[in-house]
């Protein structure tokens, strides 16, 4: 159930975000919105993306920033969440609950190596990439940083996963059911490895978090105290 409300969470703040974007597109397509040149745009854009990355990595990669949040909270996934509270009735609680904060106690250590790599991306952001996130439609933010960050940070947020689930002994556990829970379709076969599901929920709840960021920043420019901002975007209102 935590799953399924995880998905319909990134689900409606990603709309809303792609609303605003679609929304903003053909007055701010890098050289329509009138006394915007391309330069301040792009700038513009680059300004909000590097805020909202820096918002979203301090926001998460601190402690209780995966655990104390319900919309990036990572539990187990699928048929693993459902017998979590088999195990509990059956004296493991105790485990289970271990095994829980661990997962996202790993997802709030491995963040913080996410922050360089996110700015760098954006810093190097093309007039062409900024067009394209603008007008690209459903998706165009996620998919950009997805294609930018997500291989590298992945090899970056794995020695940090691992080494805080090998810390909880159920996390071979895990790997061994899970895999078998696989081979029935009861656990997609990408979950069946703990770090790499922990990993690839890190940066689900990364990119969650920088879309609602960034969302902000382009509802009220003014707020941020940033004149390229104020500029781009209070130019629309």
């Amino acid at each position: 159930m935590q799953r399924r409300h995880f998905n319909l969470a990134s689900t409606s703040v990603l709309a809303g975000l792609i609303l605003t974007t679609y929304q903003q597109a053909h007055a701010l397509s890098l050289g329509d919105l009138a006394g915007i040149s391309d330069k301040d745009a792009s700038a513009g854009l680059k300004t909000a993306l590097e805020q909202g990355a820096l918002a979203a990595v301090a926001l998460l990669g601190k402690t209780d920033g995966f655990f104390g949040n319900p919309k990036v909270r990572i539990a187990l996934p699928g048929y693993l969440n459902d017998a979590a509270g088999l195990l509990k009735s059956l004296g493991q609680g105790k485990r289970i609950d271990e095994l829980l904060l661990s997962i996202n106690r790993a997802a709030e250590a491995a963040v913080p190596m996410g922050k360089d790599l996110l700015v760098s991306s954006v810093r190097a952001m093309s007039v062409t990439d900024a067009k394209n996130i603008l007008t690209g439609g459903e998706a165009s933010v996620t998919a950009f940083f997805a294609d930018k960050t997500r291989t590298p940070l992945s090899g970056a947020f794995m020695p940090i996963v691992t080494r805080a689930t090998e810390k909880v002994g159920l996390a071979n556990m895990y790997n061994d059911i899970a895999g078998k829970a696989a081979g029935f379709g009861l656990v997609k076969k990408e979950d069946a490895n703990i770090q790499l599901y922990v990993t690839a929920k890190s940066l689900d709840g990364l990119y969650l978090i920088f879309g609602e960021e960034e969302k902000k920043i382009r509802q009220d420019p003014a707020g941020t105290g940033s004149a390229i901002l104020q500029k781009v975007f209070g130019a629309q209102k």
